[in-house]
């Protein structure tokens, strides 16, 4: 990689800016020389031949658009020069061979995880609390405020205030002295030190809109999602509040649950509203039931357990121009360790693999899920045009502000994240994660929305790559922040657990980069390191309704 610039594939008619390049700087790069003919931003492209209006746009070795005006070599290429274009694909495949990476370096390396009955590992160690409906988000609530802070977990701020202390004083008659003198202020740090059940990471609350209204398939399709966060191995069992009217039934979540794991021993409290006595009688009862199941859970100690029980959900957001060129293939590199070792990662977003199609088609191990994939991404471009969008309509403002002007120039630097290994699974949309190898997950491109559903398949941790920043997180699983640059690294190092800039520097390849990251991942799921989401409280959940979302 130059220092300045890179050509990316051998294919590619496009070269990426690595610094801001000067107006008549000159170039030399793929057997071509010549002189800029303007300045060009750092993480955008310019022309390495001169096109004409139609002419093909490679990026990654792909097609990624095509010219609707005249470009000259040396100038910029942007929104207005050149539109969205991918190449075909169909169902047939074209068989490639893989090597796998030399992973000898992790064979013996373990993890610390919470082994549960089915023979799934956490990585963490949760209580979920959830409604079935968004009428009994209030009450969970009540529940967040009756157990959160009192057992020791995440308060929302830096510290809390005891004044029950001071009305102690007060009715003992305390002195004026007394009462300035009587220490009230709890830190979070000593909140977390102190609580009631070391070996429980936590108490989760899944609010969310759903659940009843809308059409019935997406109620169905939540107490699945449900289900899969309850069996998710970072989940030790669940209290679950119902009113009774709603779509998504109770039993229909304990259908959910045993077409998963028909054997699951997990904990799970139903309360129905409607059947109980009084909304305080209700919350009585699950404050009592949570507090049993805690106990339960806290008997539940980390032991060692083999990588190949890692399920890593690979995510990016806030991507830019340098997200394909470091944070993604390094992030790839560590999923194709992972599948040598025998894990499971796991590829989504699937609006963001438009383009390269066909290359994980030719992947894929099996006829039957080849054509699943075909199915599965044309009837989601269908449903995309269908409401006057498309796959073109994916970039964000802030993807092209930084250089990721057309999908498929998006998608192509997004599906490094998946490295180059056997494609073993095809999911839709809260199916679960059976199969050792890499897994594709058909979710949205929406940050939130994607990573709610990896953690629904059954991934333990996920690492998400970044060029712009995000603060993002989940409820049950470890989210580590990837930034594909320094800068963003040293300007939220708060939120950022990792930096990948290194590449782009020439400080680490892929490969070492790479290996850092899974090296980082097995410390975070041995709860050695805390992620930074995790630390910060980011607990983000969004259930995908199945409509059309980019």
């Amino acid at each position: 990689m130059s220092n300045n610039y890179v050509q990316i594939d051998p294919k590619d008619n496009i070269i990426v800016a690595i610094t801001p390049l000067q107006k008549s700087m000159f170039i030399d790069v793929a057997g071509q020389t010549f002189t800029l003919h303007e300045d060009i931003k750092q993480k955008h492209k310019f022309a390495l031949y001169d096109f004409k209006v139609g002419d093909a746009i490679y990026m990654y070795g792909v097609l990624i658009g095509k010219a609707v005006l005249p470009i000259k070599k040396g100038t910029a290429i942007t929104i207005e020069n050149v539109k969205h274009a991918s190449a075909e694909f169909n169902a047939s495949q074209e068989k490639i061979s893989w090597s796998a990476p030399d992973a000898s370096a992790f064979e013996n390396r373990t993890f610390n995880g919470y082994h549960r009955e089915d023979g799934k590992v956490g990585t963490a160690n949760y209580w979920l609390v959830i409604p079935l409906t968004f009428c009994e988000n209030r009450n969970i609530d009540v529940l967040e405020g009756a157990l959160s802070e009192q057992l020791g977990y995440e308060t929302k701020k830096d510290f809390a205030v005891d004044t029950d202390a001071l009305i102690k004083q007060y009715k003992a008659g305390g002195s004026d002295t007394d009462i300035l003198n009587t220490p009230i202020i709890t830190t979070k740090e000593e909140i977390e030190q102190n609580r009631t059940f070391p070996n429980v990471d936590g108490i989760k609350f899944l609010k969310h809109d759903g659940g009843c209204g809308g059409i019935r398939q997406d109620s169905e399709t939540l107490c699945k999602l449900l289900a899969g966060y309850i069996t998710n191995p970072n989940v030790a069992g669940a209290t679950v509040f119902s009113l009774g009217c709603q779509n998504a039934q109770i039993e229909m979540l304990q259908s959910a649950i045993n077409a998963i794991d028909p054997n699951c021993k997990k904990t799970v409290h139903y309360l129905e509203q409607q059947r109980s006595s009084s909304e305080r009688h209700l919350i009585e009862e699950a404050v009592k039931h949570t507090f049993l199941g805690l106990m339960q859970a806290n008997k539940t100690v980390r032991k060692p357990a083999p990588l190949s029980k890692l399920v890593l959900g690979l995510e990016c957001g806030g991507s830019d121009g340098f997200s394909g060129i470091s944070a993604n293939p390094a992030l790839g590199y560590a999923s194709d360790l992972l599948v040598a070792l025998g894990g499971s990662p796991v590829l989504s977003e699937f609006p963001e693999l438009n383009g390269v199609e066909q290359d994980i088609i030719n992947r894929c191990v099996t006829d039957e899920d080849s054509k699943k994939f075909y199915g599965l991404m044309r009837a989601y471009s269908a449903a995309a045009v269908a409401v006057g969008s498309g796959f073109e309509n994916n970039p964000s403002p802030g993807n092209i502000k930084d250089g990721l002007i057309t999908d498929a120039m998006k998608s192509a630097g997004a599906a490094k994240k998946g490295g180059t290994s056997p494609v073993v699974a095809v999911l839709d949309y809260t199916e679960q994660v059976t199969k050792p190898g890499l897994n594709l997950l058909c979710t949205p491109g929406n940050d939130v929305e994607s990573t709610t559903g990896l953690v629904g398949s059954g991934c333990n941790v996920v690492v998400f790559t970044t060029g712009l920043g995000t603060p993002t997180g989940n409820p049950v699983a470890p989210v580590l922040k990837m930034s594909s640059n320094t800068s963003l690294y040293e300007r939220m190092s708060d939120i950022i657990d990792i930096n990948a800039g290194t590449v782009i520097t020439g400080e680490d390849t892929i490969q070492t980069m790479g290996e850092k990251i899974l090296d980082h991942i097995i410390k975070v799921a041995s709860g050695e390191v805390a992620s930074k989401a995790v630390l910060h409280g980011n607990n983000d959940f969004i259930p995908w309704k199945r409509g059309v979302s980019l």
